[in-house]
């Protein structure tokens, strides 16, 4: 028997681990730098998902062209996208029509037709506008006629970019000794689809993470590396020529100052109208919407043309919708309607010798809010081109759907050159609550709304003031609730009322008018009086907001020294 030595670890086995892990490490830090350092030589297609695609700002729009001899067609969608919504595009699948607006020309066209019109004539087109698998497809050359849209399309790789007028966009240089690759991630392990030659121009349109998203002369995009490109100059997009700007107040240093004549069953006697101090515009209800295909039926009078122009005043004739709502709705729906109603209106601008057109529609569906604009839109530039300056009648904002929420204030500002504030029936006919037609208060926050929350500038609004109130009549019933009726009350007829009455009106300061209240066959009667002092603090509204100028429903509800109230408190310098 005998002791056996300790054995001794065998250390073979940490000098294998340690081996692996220095083999491990090393691995790891070659990876590491073939990864980070050595680009990838791969080359592949771009992976366009059109044979034809459209590319803006650098990003495939997931939408392709057409092309036909060589020119362009767009897809509507990709045109509107480029183009914003101060620049849209309608299309009627029914008719197959197409209208394009600007400040000053509608153009119409329609689909698989080389016939349009530009501004009602003649407008010849070398390739049609057409559908195909639901989609729409647009020629280009209008719309860079229109627009100032630039569309370049290169046929080797068959993409087609879209830029707007006015784009401004960075351009840089591949390094000069080696060029730089186009990858389609922004990393240099990504493959690439393009090599850009040393010192060739790439198009800039954003960074990412170290990489630049470019576009090279031949249409393709990708990323490039930051430190393989320097940067140049900037390539600022061509607009088209300026279109003469529509004037449509051309008295210098004077506001304007209208006021309504409504027109019912009997022509106006003219002789009647006493001097009306300051006002330079008058707009008689003469036209109505007659039926749903727009045709207008009028109540036009030449011998109050004659009149008007005699007293040195602009005629901005009304054209109402006759508040009917389902006979607006089909009247609106199609260009050839909406057209329609456009050529009569000129017509009889021409034959009566008219200055502008009041456009009031009232009591319209909701669903009717587009509609309207596009008629607006469709309207402006053929009344601008036989110089005819277009107003459009809104109401303060609420939540009514049929007074109130069809206008889209926003859009109608835009377009048109003056947006009527119909400032008043704060309470209504059938309000169950006596009050004021417009408060001050009240009227100044219906201004203030839409030039905020819509943007429409003051030198586009002009404050349409009452120059009627409501008597108001409060009865106990037998259930012991208080009814409440009103009737509307001209100035003269209030003014006369208090008089024989001898009542004594007090200042609502709050509602920033006066106001008198008297019992009369156990009801309680309250009047809040429109008058000089309402007049002028509205009409300081004006000057505060340096608004477009005034205008007063209706005439006949006057009383005659009303006119030169008005007059003084708008040329009144602040």
């Amino acid at each position: 028997m005998y002791n056996r030595a300790p054995r001794r670890r065998d250390s073979r086995g940490a000098r294998s681990l340690f081996f692996f892990f220095i083999v491990g490490v090393v691995t790891a830090f070659c990876w590491y730098g073939y990864m980070r350092f050595i680009p990838n030589s791969e080359m592949v297609e771009p992976g366009y998902h059109f044979e034809y695609p459209v590319i803006i700002q650098g990003i495939e729009t997931g939408q392709g062209a057409l092309i036909e001899n060589k020119e362009v067609k767009l897809p509507l969608s990709a045109v509107q996208q480029v183009l914003g919504e101060d620049k849209p595009i309608r299309y009627e699948p029914d008719s197959g029509s197409i209208i394009l607006t600007t400040a000053g020309k509608l153009l119409h066209l329609k689909t698989d037709s080389l016939t349009a019109t530009i501004n009602q004539k003649p407008y010849q087109l070398t390739i049609a506008a057409e559908t195909s698998n639901g989609t729409v497809y647009i020629p280009a050359e209008p719309l860079q006629e229109l627009y100032g849209l630039h569309v370049e399309f290169v046929e080797k790789t068959g993409v087609v970019t879209l830029l707007s007028a006015g784009d401004a966009v960075q351009l840089a240089e591949a390094a000069p000794k080696k060029g730089a690759a186009i990858r389609n991630e922004p990393t240099i392990r990504a493959p690439y689809v393009e090599k850009v030659p040393q010192a060739a121009t790439v198009r800039i349109w954003k960074e990412q993470d170290g990489w630049l998203l470019v576009q090279s002369s031949s249409g393709l995009t990708g990323f490039i590396n930051k430190k393989d490109v320097k940067l140049t100059t900037i390539d600022q997009m061509s607009e088209p020529a300026l279109e003469p700007a529509f004037i449509p107040w051309k008295v210098l240093g004077s506001k304007i100052n209208m006021t309504w004549e409504a027109v019912y069953d009997r022509k106006i006697d003219t002789s009647k109208i006493g001097p009306m101090q300051g006002v330079n515009v008058v707009s008689p209800t003469w036209f109505a919407l007659a039926d749903d295909k727009g045709t207008i039926k009028g109540k036009a009078d030449s011998a109050y043309v004659k009149w008007a122009h005699q007293q040195g005043m602009q005629i901005w004739a009304l054209f109402s919708n006759d508040f009917e709502p389902d006979r607006t709705t089909k009247a609106l729906a199609t260009v050839e309607t909406r057209f329609f109603m456009i050529q009569q209106l000129i017509a009889f601008a021409e034959v009566y010798d008219l200055q502008g057109i009041n456009i009031d529609f009232e009591n319209v569906h909701t669903s009717d809010k587009a509609n309207f604009v596009q008629f607006v839109r469709e309207l402006t530039p053929l009344l601008h081109e036989q110089g005819l300056v277009v107003s459009i009648d809104v109401t303060p904002k609420s939540n009514s759907e049929m007074w109130s929420l069809f206008l889209d204030r926003a859009a109608l500002g835009r377009i048109a050159d003056y947006l009527m504030v119909m400032a008043y029936d704060e309470h209504w006919a059938s309000s169950p609550k006596s009050g004021s037609v417009a408060s001050l208060p009240w009227t100044e926050n219906s201004l203030v709304r839409i030039m905020k929350e819509d943007g429409v500038p003051p030198s586009k609004l002009i404050l349409s003031m009452p120059l009627y109130t409501r008597i108001w009549t409060e009865k106990k019933g037998v259930d012991g609730k208080i009814a409440v009726s009103s009737k509307a009350a001209g100035m003269e007829q209030v003014k006369e009322l208090i008089s024989v009455k001898k009542l004594k009106p007090v200042l609502d300061k709050a509602a920033g008018q006066h106001y008198v209240e008297y019992k009369e066959g156990g009801a309680m009667n309250r009047i809040w009086i429109e008058d000089d002092v309402s007049m002028k603090a509205r009409v300081a509204l004006i000057r505060k907001y340096d608004l477009a100028g005034a205008a007063t429903w209706q005439r006949s509800f006057q009383t005659a020294s009303i006119w030169e109230t008005i007059d003084k408190a708008i040329k009144t310098r602040p």
